[in-house]
């Protein structure tokens, strides 16, 4: 944990989280300081899954951030392995949700607007259910995000919300955050010692306040944190990049979003330090719930994993928000942490495609089940034990999701080196070819370049063939 002092905090903001810790860390509860000093190497684990929202990959310094605070998470990273390409198959909240519940891509489960719940029977073959019927005690903390009744029953311990939410209540100066940690620690102190736990931690963070004067709204604990810092500008983020996207692009969401953000470098400087501010939040609430976790003697046994829904433009391309198939969009941070693995494989740093689709069936697999056949994803177990299994070279992306012709649905392939696109409403069909390796910022459209005409008819028909195999 932070200590008294640290530049992280001013004067309120310590005094706060002072209080804040020593009340919700003395309270009584189920699982006893030191409970499991000695653990069971043959009892199942338990699973701490912490789930952000819009955060993008490289917003931890464990990716090489220079500005934002992440010493938890960086701490994390450097006892598990750390995915380096990690991504979305659909990037939008409700979808991608569904996704790492189902282990499947969005033409399987259905799941494409914001009123879309998951039925019974889908939900009965969802990682926390399954989990739940081989005797894990589950708890659910944070943002739902898919549609219908809040699955209250399908859990243990339920404190979930629907809609966005919001940082602030009215009349409650408490951070949705910081209220967050807190319910997520009560689940941990009325957890009974005899059964492996299950907690999915889901945070509204560092994810924008829609129509609020201040987009990102920060703990107050936080307000200084960055000031004197000067983010540095994207390479992409240019006039000449923006006037390079398709005109239905120019004209989307993600351009009406940036002006609310990032029209002036004044406003792109505060916007990206309130963003980081959130983000630090999140390290703080990971560093608390995993300090409870080591006091209880439960780390030894406890797997944790860390990714977000989504990424998000910072800028980039003249936008904001998610949604289209740019990198900053559809990459995502992904953490794994298995104590239980050899001390020589912890500490990696893997370029292997990593995709949410594999966070069910890899949650599956460190607790022992099989993934159901419907599962689409595949268990990144063994990369966690120190292999370099046969692994995949493309995935496909898809969003269909189109609010007020305002976000153009597309779709598409990305292989190790090539970045395929295809806006399949637009009229006529408009394409992008990107050479990630020659091109990292996607800058350059090569789709109209005869010398590749080759490497887009294998990418176009790559695209059919995926549409029809994840259905």
């Amino acid at each position: 944990m932070f200590q008294p002092g640290s530049p992280f905090f001013n004067n309120v903001g310590r005094m706060r989280w002072t209080v804040f810790c020593v009340l919700v860390l003395s309270a009584g509860g189920g699982i006893a300081p030191g409970a499991e000093n000695q653990p069971d190497p043959d009892a199942p684990p338990h699973i701490v899954f912490f789930l952000t929202d819009d955060m993008r990959y490289d917003a931890m310094g464990c990716a090489g951030n220079p500005v934002v605070r992440t010493p938890h998470i960086d701490q994390l990273a450097s006892e598990g392995m750390l995915f380096r390409n990690s991504f979305v198959t659909t990037s939008i909240c409700m979808t991608s949700r569904a996704s790492i519940l189902t282990g499947q891509y969005e033409r399987r489960h259905g799941i494409s607007d914001f009123n879309m719940p998951l039925g019974e029977e889908a939900f009965a073959q969802t990682y926390p259910a399954l989990l739940r019927k081989a005797g894990y005690y589950t708890g659910f903390v944070g943002k739902w995000g898919l549609g219908g009744a809040l699955p209250k029953e399908q859990f243990d311990y339920f404190t979930g919300y629907t809609g966005q939410g919001r940082y602030f209540e009215e009349g409650d100066p408490e951070h949705l955050t910081r209220k967050l940690t807190r319910q997520a620690l009560a689940f941990l102190e009325e957890a009974p010692a005899d059964r492996p736990l299950l907690l999915c931690i889901s945070y509204k963070a560092p994810h924008c306040q829609d129509r609020a004067e201040r987009q990102f709204p920060p703990d107050p604990a936080y307000e200084t944190l960055y000031r004197d810092a000067t983010i540095p500008v994207p390479a992409s983020a240019t006039p000449d990049a923006f006037a390079s996207l398709p005109e239905f692009l120019q004209r989307s969401e993600g351009r009406t979003r940036w002006e609310r953000r990032f029209a002036t470098p004044e406003m792109y400087q505060a916007t990206v330090k309130d963003y980081y501010r959130l983000v630090t939040g999140v390290d703080v609430s990971v560093g608390t719930i995993l300090d409870r976790l080591k006091q209880a003697g439960l780390d030894a046994r406890t797997v944790v994993i860390f990714t977000s829904d989504n990424g998000f433009f910072l800028g980039e391309h003249g936008l904001a928000g998610k949604w289209f198939m740019y990198e900053e969009s559809i990459r995502v941070p992904l953490i794994v942490r298995d104590p239980r693995v050899p001390a020589a494989a912890r500490g990696r740093q893997v370029d292997a495609m990593a995709l949410n689709i594999d966070v069910a069936p890899t949650i599956l697999a460190l607790a022992g089940l099989d993934a159901p056949d419907a599962m689409q994803g595949r268990s990144l177990a063994s990369w966690l034990r120190g292999g370099s299994p046969d692994w995949r070279k493309e995935f496909f992306y898809e969003h269909t999701f189109d609010f007020r012709d305002r976000i153009p649905p597309c779709e598409g392939v990305r292989t190790t080196r090539y970045k395929y696109i295809r806006y399949v409403n637009a009229d006529p069909v408009h394409e992008s070819l990107f050479d990630l390796e020659q091109d990292p910022h996607e800058l350059n459209n090569l789709a109209g370049d005869p010398a590749l005409s080759a490497v887009l008819d294998e990418l176009r028909e790559s695209w059919r063939q995926w549409r029809r195999k994840v259905q």
